[in-house]
């Protein structure tokens, strides 16, 4: 879900040197929706135009969210991106792979996202990440749980609410899941001043109706 923008917002935090951080820990990012493509921008204006009337209130900006994690023997970025650029997801680190609106289309690479535990990986357009990094611990063994559990993402469809949690399963659903289940407090986790972040607090606030693991 990465949206190519022409130029770096203003209000854009560049991440921290190298020396600015522990050997062990979690960052989490916040890259506006629409990062890596006209198409997830487009979609996610109009989901939100609708979502908006619905509620009776403005639209908000949209925000996709992406974790680094460190540990003394690496660096990993953990992401939820769509669509998936080319059939060599062993180079990114990818773990694994869901459908995208329907179980039925998602035999098509075009219509799959994949969840990515990318060593010495890279967040696309992370200069134009907001309010970002957000630091979210220390620990080395949280950070090692975030990466256990990676591979252990359900494979939901990516815009369906197949867990009836009132929202759509997604990529900011992913993070907070990973976060959930590792034992931090997702939902005192919020995106930028004026932003949205569709689809993490459910699954933040109701982690344990989420499966473990999946091969759906």
């Amino acid at each position: 879900m990465a949206v190519r923008s022409p130029a770096t917002p203003h209000h854009a935090s560049p991440p921290p040197s190298a020396h600015e951080r522990s050997e062990a820990g979690i960052d989490l990012y916040w890259l506006p929706l629409g990062a890596g493509g006209w198409f997830v921008r487009l979609n996610g204006l109009v989901y939100e135009a609708i979502l908006a009337r619905v509620q009776r209130r403005r639209p908000g900006d949209l925000y996709h969210s992406a974790l680094e994690v460190r540990l003394p023997e690496g660096r990993y970025v953990i992401e939820d991106a769509w669509p998936i650029p080319d059939a060599h997801g062993a180079s990114r680190g990818v773990v694994v792979e869901g459908p995208v609106g329907s179980r039925v289309l998602g035999r098509f690479r075009s219509l799959r996202y994949e969840v990515r535990r990318w060593r010495d990986g890279r967040i696309p357009d992370v200069a134009h990440a907001v309010a970002s990094p957000q630091h979210l611990s220390d620990d080395p063994d949280r950070a090692r749980r975030v990466l256990d559990l990676a591979a252990s993402v359900p494979a939901l469809v990516w815009g369906r609410d197949e867990l009836m949690t009132g929202d759509m399963w997604n990529s900011n659903s992913v993070v907070s899941w990973l976060l959930a289940r590792a034992g931090l407090p997702a939902e005192r986790i919020r995106p930028p001043r004026g932003g949205r972040a569709p689809d993490g607090e459910p699954a933040s606030k109701s982690p344990a109706v989420i499966p473990q693991a999946t091969d759906m």
